[in-house]
Formats: C-alpha cells, sequence, structure tokens
C-alpha cells in the first residue's frame, strides 16, 4: 500500500503536467488567431481609407493623391508597406477641411486606421511572445500557423486644424 500513493502522486503530477502543456497549446492558438483577425480588420481600414482618399482626390485634389489612393487600393502583400506610407504622406501634404464631408471621411478612416493598427501591433506581439517561449517551440505548438508579422506604417493619423471642431 504505501507504493501507491507514489503512483497516486506521479498521475497527478503528470496530469498537471498535461493540463498545462493544453492550456499553454490553447493560448497560442487563441493569440494567433487573434492576430490573423486583426490583420484583416486592419486591411480592412486599409482599404476604406484608401477609397476614402481616391473619391476626396477626384473631388478636390490632384493627380497625386488619386494615384497613391489606387496604387494603395492595388498593391499587392510586399508592396502594402510602402503604398500605404506613400499614401500617408499625400495626405499629409494637402489641406483638409474637417467640415467638408469627404475630408472629414478621410480624416475618421485614417483615426479607425490609427486604432486598428496599435490593436493588431498589440496581438502580434503577445502572439510572438507567446510562440517564442522554448517550451512552446520545442514542442512545435504553433506549427500549422505562420509566424505573425508586424505591419510597419508612418502614423496615419491625420492634423486638423486647431479652429475647426473634427467630425
Amino acid at each position: 500500500m504505501p507504493h501507491m500513493w507514489w503512483v497516486v502522486a506521479a498521475s497527478v503530477v503528470v496530469g498537471l503536467i498535461a493540463a498545462y502543456l493544453i492550456w499553454t497549446a490553447g493560448r497560442v492558438e487563441r493569440l494567433q488567431g487573434r492576430a490573423e483577425l486583426a490583420a484583416r480588420a486592419l486591411d480592412a481600414h486599409l482599404l476604406r481609407r484608401a477609397a476614402a482618399a481616391a473619391v476626396l482626390a477626384e473631388r478636390r485634389f490632384g493627380v497625386e493623391l488619386y494615384a497613391a489612393a489606387r496604387i494603395a487600393l492595388d498593391a499587392g502583400p510586399d508592396e502594402r508597406e510602402a503604398a500605404e506610407n506613400d499614401l500617408t504622406r499625400q495626405l499629409r501634404g494637402v489641406q483638409l477641411d474637417a467640415t467638408d464631408p469627404d475630408c472629414a471621411a478621410v480624416i475618421a478612416a485614417s483615426r479607425r486606421l490609427a486604432l486598428s493598427r496599435q490593436v493588431h501591433t498589440d496581438l502580434v506581439r503577445d502572439a510572438r511572445s507567446a510562440r517564442s517561449r522554448p517550451l512552446v517551440r520545442l514542442l512545435r505548438m504553433g506549427r500549422g500557423r505562420e509566424w505573425p508579422r508586424y505591419f510597419d506604417i508612418d502614423d496615419p493619423t491625420l492634423a486638423v486644424p486647431a479652429d475647426v471642431p473634427a467630425a
């Protein structure tokens, strides 16, 4: 009978280790999934801002802003960061009037994009941190998915004149 306690203790230890490993694998999967969803949301906000900038360029501003917006809309995954940075520079170069509905749409889309980018960055950081832990790498818990990637662009928030309230 005294040897039975060792079996029970070993079973409890194995059960606790298994529970921890299952919890860790679930956490890695959840963080990875959330990072992928945040990347999709970021992509949607990038498209909305580029579309709003294209409409604004057609109605008020010149060809350069329209070209930057079209390039951002049509850019592939490898060219996306450069195209979005160019669009941000073009938008900063024009005088936006917050009372104009087209300008207000671009300003609002830029603010939403900035928030979406911050959420995406936070989730990617958490997912990469979880996947880089030694036990996770040793057991290859995240092997079914690619490493989450940061989306590195300039801050897309646009300045609004101080005398005009933002929409």
